[in-house]
């Protein structure tokens, strides 16, 4: 699959895209809890997205440099404990110094490998991650590997696309996503305590 973006050019990602995906998912979430597990891990999940038969992961490159990236999978429910089943290992060891420079993180890293057993029905992805470099952000980059994940997740069959984000201080993100189509269908509560805001869009 290849979409057109202006001057950019959007594509599947390969594994030599890989610590590239990584590199731009650090800087443009510093301060996540993903980020926080570090390089090795980051481009542990995203090798695992591409080899996953229902994984999505799209690049946009311009002149050859990689600017941003989109990720998700088509059967959410279970996606993350699939991963971990078949890789646990690889998980582990790249989780090991995170562990140890911050052990409180286990319970929160656990629950992240449980967390899509409650999807829902067939026929909804899941988008799971969007990235774009920091210093090239607000120029519309974000919107087309959006929408350029939305027609993937429609040419594989998909009704629909949800994903979920912070409900309080995150209003740039909120503002994205409404701008991009998807609508608030509940809103959960995680065992930290934090208010997410589940967002689904319909592709028929």
């Amino acid at each position: 699959m290849t979409y057109s973006a202006g001057t950019n050019t959007i594509s599947a990602m390969t594994r030599a895209d890989l610590n590239e995906v990584a590199a731009v998912h650090l800087r443009a979430y510093p301060d996540f809890f993903l980020s926080r597990l570090g390089l090795p891990f980051l481009r542990c999940l995203y090798e695992e997205i591409l080899n996953d038969p229902s994984g999505i992961v799209l690049v946009c490159r311009h002149n050859l440099k990689l600017q941003g990236f989109a990720a998700g999978t088509t059967e959410p429910r279970g996606f993350y404990g699939r991963l971990l089943l078949r890789r646990w290992h690889r998980f582990a060891l790249a989780s090991v110094l995170p562990v140890l420079r911050n052990p409180a993180i286990v319970p929160r890293l656990l629950n992240a490998f449980r967390k899509t057993k409650d999807e829902p029905d067939d026929g909804c992805g899941l988008f799971m991650s969007l990235g774009v470099d920091p210093q090239i952000q607000a120029r519309g980059i974000g919107a087309a590997l959006a929408h350029a994940f939305l027609a993937e997740c429609r040419s594989r069959g998909l009704s629909s696309v949800h994903l979920t984000t912070d409900r309080f201080e995150n209003d740039r993100v909120n503002r994205f996503h409404s701008k991009v189509g998807f609508t608030i269908s509940r809103v959960i509560t995680t065992p930290q305590g934090r208010e997410m805001n589940d967002y689904r869009i319909e592709l028929t």
